[in-house]
């Protein structure tokens, strides 16, 4: 079965595509979901701290950052009765589409865009066509324009089929920032969930394939470390200051050489720092931006205890404290096998898939795994399945853009699933 709604899923991920907003600050984008949810007719619509856990929020911005986001979401029009709901930057949403009885079906997908520039050459089709993003140095350059469109799809796709149970959808905010999955799994949305999707375009999978449930996700810890020491004239008289600046480069020099794990794979990078005052005073403070990575949630919680010891080490020996924060962190979840298996059987006669993959290692790291822990620790199952896009260019790089044919493709995938799944549960 195939669901004619090519044309207006297209046309809301064009719009979303406009306007991209970063994590906790997704006002618009979420004003966006509820107006579509209403028109669709569902059964309840919880938005923001309605929706998820707010004392579980990570990787929260502080009020300065939050607020020019909001206020431009009201100069565009949006309803301040729905922004009364998103208080504090508790973006996001969730929604209830109840038809009789049946199994409880969930489906996730994410909201923000990407702190990146978006390219305004001509052979790049939003600039060509007039949907490139209208905010400057921000984009959807991972395809999250493209969920949400087809989130909304499904919705109205399952509402006009033959499903039988309930189906709860969720809007996360804060993906790329890690910061949004344990908050909405927490919410209490998935207590009855039976079954979770959760989907992605793309990553390097072209338009007609569909991989019907990933594994091996990379359990992920975002941190900062902030090393303060004393100051003192670089020339006259160093040794009276605590050098920061040392410290932190110290560190760094020995998070890569903590030691590789023997049960699997890997991963430490510091990829920002910044601090001190000028060439000549021995720096008083320095803040550096890490993450760790593991094959396992134990092997990632090895490196990032291994990080912190190495920050206090380099602190101690350079006369400095150092305080290291989490920022942000997901565990590893798997797709259940049972669950991938009916996807694949479902896509194999969908319209437009020339081939199923039924799985592959992902590689990377998504704080769905959160959500797909959840249930799964309830007795439910979970699948992360990724929908086949052509896209010119990687994913998080200014050109970004996906095959606008793979939409209709999503949604038929994702709707036919639930709708299998209220007739032969797994």
């Amino acid at each position: 079965m195939s669901y004619n709604v090519r044309n207006s899923v297209r046309d809301l991920r064009r719009a979303f595509h406009r306007h991209p907003e970063p994590g906790w600050r997704e006002f618009r984008t979420t004003a966006r979901v509820v107006d579509e949810l209403e028109r669709i007719g569902v059964d309840e619509i919880a938005v923001g701290r309605e929706a998820l856990a707010a004392d579980e929020r990570m990787a929260v911005p502080d009020d300065e950052a939050v607020e020019p986001w909001l206020e431009r979401a009201r100069e565009a029009g949006v309803r301040e009765d729905v922004l009364e709901r998103m208080t504090g930057g508790n973006t996001g949403a969730v929604a209830v589409l109840e038809q009789g009885a049946g199994p409880t079906v969930g489906l996730r997908v994410d909201l923000d865009g990407i702190s990146m520039e978006e390219s305004p050459a001509d052979d790049h089709q939003p600039a060509a066509e007039g949907f490139r993003s209208e905010h400057d140095g921000y984009m959807h350059a991972c395809g999250h324009d493209a969920h949400i469109a087809m989130a909304l799809g499904t919705i109205e796709a399952v509402k006009a089929s033959a499903f039988s149970g309930t189906l709860k959808v969720f809007f996360q905010p804060a993906e790329e920032i890690s910061g949004g999955g344990k908050a909405m799994a927490e919410g209490g949305y998935l207590e009855d969930v039976d079954y979770l999707l959760a989907v992605h375009v793309g990553l390097d999978h072209s338009t007609g394939e569909i991989v019907a449930g990933v594994e091996k996700p990379l359990a992920m810890a975002h941190l900062t470390a902030t090393f303060e020491g004393a100051s003192a004239h670089a020339g006259k008289a160093p040794n009276e200051g605590g050098n920061a600046m040392q410290a932190a480069a110290t560190a760094i020099q020995n998070a890569y050489a903590i030691p590789r794990h023997s049960d699997g794979m890997t991963r430490v990078n510091v990829g920002y720092i910044e601090g001190g005052t000028a060439s000549n005073v021995i720096a008083e403070e320095i803040t550096m931006e890490a993450e760790v990575r593991g094959e396992t949630t134990g092997l990632m919680e090895y490196m990032r205890t291994e990080l912190e010891r190495v920050c206090y080490a380099a602190a101690e020996m350079h006369d400095c404290d150092v305080t290291p924060r989490v920022i942000s962190e997901s565990p590893r979840a798997d797709s259940h096998p049972a669950l991938r298996d009916l996807v694949g059987d479902v896509a194999r006669d969908v319209d437009g898939v020339d081939r199923v993959v039924p799985t592959t290692e992902f590689g990377v790291s998504e704080d769905v795994t959160y959500l797909m822990q959840r249930v799964q620790d309830g007795g439910g199952l979970a699948s992360y399945l990724l929908v086949g896009t052509d896209h010119p260019t990687n994913h998080h790089t200014p050109t970004f853009d996906i095959d606008e044919d793979s939409l209709e493709i999503g949604v038929s995938v994702l709707a036919e699933t639930a709708v299998e799944l209220s007739r032969r549960p797994v």
